[in-house]
C-alpha cells in the first residue's frame, strides 16, 4: 500500500520525455537562429557587394575597360569567399564526410580545421556502428565545445577522446566525448552559447554534461550520449566510476 501507483511512474516518466522535446527544441531553435545571423552577416553582405560590383562594372564597361577589370576581379573574389563560408554553413547541417566516413573521420577533419592544435583519440571498438543521429550529435557537440575553446579558454591545444561506458546495474552502454584544453579554465555559463547550448542538446537526447574546469585549467568537458544498440562485447568503465547520468553540472564545476 505504501508502493507508488503506476499511474504515478507513468506521469513521472511523461514529465521526463516534456522536458527532453522541450529541451530538443529549443536547441534546434538556437541553432537555427545562429545559422541565420551567420547567414545575414556572411554570405548575404557578400553577396550584394558582388551584385553592386557588377553593377558598376556593367556601367564602366565601355567608358573605362581598366576600372571594369577590376570590379569584375573584385567580384570573383568575394563570389569566391561567399561560396567558401556556404560551404563551412552547410557543415552545420551534415557534413559531408561525416555521412561518407564516419565520425572519427569527420572529427579528424574538425580537429584540422581548428585554429589551434586538436589532437583526436578514438578508444571505440573498430567493429562498433553508431546510428548515424548519434554520430550527428556526437560530431556537433565536439564542435560546439572546441569552438568554445577557441573563443574563451586561451588554450595551446584541445584534445577530443571517444570511448564506450557500460553503467551497472541496468548494463546500459553510453558514448562519451571528451573534449579536454590546457586553457585557463575558470569556464562559466552563459545562456544560449558555448556549453549551455551543449546542455540542452543532451538533455533532448536524455543524456548529460559534467565540466570540470578549476582555475588555471585544464578544462574536461565530458558530454554522456545514450547508446541504445546492442553491443556483443564488453565494456569497462574508463574511470573506474558512474557519472550522474541525467543529472545537471554541479555548482562546483561550472561550464563556460
Amino acid at each position: 500500500m505504501l508502493a507508488a501507483f503506476r499511474s504515478e511512474e507513468l506521469q513521472v516518466q511523461m514529465a521526463d520525455l516534456s522536458a527532453s522535446r522541450s529541451a530538443a527544441v529549443a536547441a534546434e531553435g538556437t541553432a537555427l537562429r545562429r545559422l541565420e545571423r551567420d547567414i545575414h552577416d556572411g554570405p548575404q553582405q557578400r553577396l550584394v557587394r558582388l551584385q553592386m560590383d557588377l553593377a558598376s562594372a556593367e556601367r564602366q564597361l565601355e567608358k573605362d575597360p581598366d576600372a571594369a577589370r577590376e570590379l569584375i576581379a573584385e567580384a570573383r573574389t568575394q563570389s569566391k569567399e561567399a561560396l567558401e563560408e556556404l560551404r563551412a554553413l552547410s557543415r552545420g547541417f551534415a557534413p559531408p564526410i561525416l555521412m561518407d566516413r564516419g565520425l572519427v573521420a569527420a572529427l579528424e577533419s574538425l580537429a584540422v580545421r581548428s585554429p589551434l592544435p586538436t589532437h583526436v583519440e578514438s578508444l571505440l571498438p573498430a567493429e562498433l556502428v553508431l546510428p548515424p543521429e548519434l554520430e550527428r550529435n556526437a560530431y556537433f557537440i565536439a564542435a560546439e565545445a572546441l569552438t568554445n575553446v577557441a573563443k574563451h579558454a586561451r588554450a595551446q591545444n584541445a584534445w577530443v577522446r571517444l570511448e564506450l561506458r557500460r553503467i551497472p546495474p541496468t548494463d546500459a552502454v553510453w558514448l562519451d566525448v571528451v573534449v579536454t584544453d590546457d586553457g585557463v579554465g575558470g569556464a562559466s555559463a552563459v545562456a544560449g552559447h558555448g556549453l549551455s547550448g551543449i546542455a540542452e542538446r543532451l538533455r533532448g537526447l536524455g543524456g548529460s554534461v559534467e565540466v570540470v574546469s578549476p582555475v588555471g585549467g585544464p578544462t574536461h568537458v565530458i558530454s554522456h550520449l545514450p547508446l541504445t544498440s546492442e553491443l556483443p562485447f564488453s565494456v569497462e568503465p574508463p574511470f573506474g566510476a558512474e557519472p550522474p547520468l541525467g543529472a545537471e553540472p554541479s555548482p562546483a564545476s561550472p561550464d563556460r
